[in-house]
């Protein structure tokens, strides 16, 4: 009787160790999708999974673009506007995985990189070293150009290595991660056709299927038009009436619902202080001899606000609001947070909006040796936070990021990972992982949003 009590004891503890045996292995293949743990405070963990996965994934992904390029890239150039949409409209399941868009949450994208693959040469990614204006102090810096794909024109190394902009693969990424951040409103980087900036290609043929990947994951496209050569009222009119008649039928297009209703495009221009505030207003005001009040081409235009004088110009041009695009406090009276509140009181008091822009840091000495003075570290998440803090503070309609991708100043939210290659040294997001500024984001675009219904109460 004994031997048969000891028997049972053994068999039942064999069992019981057999069950936790399988219970343990069934909970490390439990989904990883957790965000943090708090919602509202920094708890990011170290980076500790393996993305080998990953790697392999985008590995195969090059592999396949390379063996494929050809037809790509022509088939890229024949995609018409809407062509995609069938393809690419909304799955449920992409909705269900990813966190709403908050379509006050504005971002800026840049489409002009290149590589060989895509392009036939690298574009951006091989950006000159720019000497500094005063010849003694450029003496001491060194002069050239970068090398990739090892050695590009940036502090930091995307995840997604040297890529074009071309690149089907590399938009649907783009956007995914937009998604994922709860971005709502991406605000393309724009020159009329034809044109681009001294160091880029035209990229005004990329807007369709920018507008349909942005479709795909209920993203909406604005333009921010840049400085091109002889923009004046005349070149500004033609090229709102382009943008329009082209791509405003586009369901991605954005439009913003104005406080009386009206449903209108909106447009950033950058650097608009390079021009005086009567052209503008040639332009911009009901009476200006270049009017576009009032006409099908009617919008919300955003002037680029660095000093503080600025602000009477842009109200005296007939803009609509101001942003302040620059991430690195302190280095304009605009980009300097304890000057968003008069800012905000100034716009309030004469029907403007005032749209700060926030950013994770900054850092542009791979392309500005010279420039250490305006580095702002990111403190590991946490000047990118304190700069969202400023902005909930005032109360704004709108929030900008700067940037996703604007990857020669270092103030991309875009994934980016460790990496060295001879002498140099790229700087990472350790200890976190490669997406903390995209979930940074997201946890910010959910306060805003609460915060948001607190103060329409």
């Amino acid at each position: 009787m004994a031997r048969f009590r000891r028997r049972t004891c053994i068999i039942l503890l064999l069992f019981i160790l057999f069950i936790c045996s399988i219970m343990m292995a069934l909970k490390t293949l439990r989904p990883d999708r957790a965000g943090f743990g708090d919602p509202f405070g920094l708890g990011l963990l170290p980076e500790l999974q393996q993305r080998t996965v990953l790697l392999d994934s985008k590995q195969n992904s090059l592999n396949r673009a390379q063996g494929d390029t050809v037809t790509r890239v022509s088939n890229l150039h024949s995609i018409p506007v809407n062509t995609m949409k069938a393809s690419m409209s909304p799955v449920k399941k992409l909705e269900e995985e990813l966190s709403s868009p908050n379509y006050n949450f504005h971002i800026f994208y840049y489409t002009w990189y290149g590589n060989p693959q895509f392009d036939g040469k690298y574009i951006h990614w091989n950006h000159p070293l720019l000497p500094h204006w005063d010849p003694k102090i450029a003496n001491n810096y060194p002069k050239g150009r970068h090398n990739p794909p090892e050695d590009i024109g940036a502090n930091f190394y995307p995840e997604l290595g040297s890529y074009s902009s071309k690149d089907p693969t590399v938009i649907e990424a783009h956007m995914k991660q937009m998604r994922s951040a709860s971005t709502g409103v991406i605000v393309l980087s724009w020159y009329p056709p034809g044109m681009a900036d001294e160091n880029g290609e035209p990229t005004d043929d990329l807007v369709p299927v920018v507008l349909d990947y942005a479709h795909k994951y209920n993203l909406k496209v604005t333009f921010h038009i840049e400085p091109y050569k002889d923009r004046d009222d005349r070149s500004m009119y033609h090229n709102v009436k382009y943008i329009i008649d082209r791509y405003g039928s586009h369901p991605a297009f954005y439009r913003h619902k104005t406080s009386t209703g009206r449903l209108l495009p909106m447009f950033y221009v950058y650097d608009s202080y390079v021009t005086i505030p009567e052209i503008w207003a040639n332009l911009l005001t009901v009476s200006g001899s270049q009017s576009i009040r009032n006409t099908p081409y009617d919008a919300l235009f955003i002037a680029l606000l660095v000093e503080e004088r600025h602000k009477h110009d842009i109200h005296r041009s007939g803009f609509d609001g101001m942003y302040t695009y620059f991430a690195t406090n302190g280095f304009s009276y605009g980009s300097s947070h304890h000057n968003w509140a008069s800012l905000k009181a100034f716009c309030d008091s004469n029907n403007l909006m005032f749209i700060p822009s926030v950013g994770p840091g900054y850092i542009d000495t791979s392309i500005r040796p010279w420039n250490n003075h305006n580095t702002r570290n990111r403190v590991n998440g946490k000047y990118y936070e304190t700069a969202f803090s400023a902005a909930l503070l005032v109360r704004p309609e709108i929030i900008s990021i700067t940037s996703f991708n604007e990857w020669h100043e270092g103030t991309q939210i875009e994934k980016a990972v460790p990496k060295r290659t001879g002498q140099v040294v790229y700087l990472d997001y350790k200890p976190h992982k490669p997406n903390v500024y995209l979930e940074l984001t997201q946890k910010w675009s959910e306060k805003y949003r609460k915060e948001q219904e607190q103060w329409l109460m």
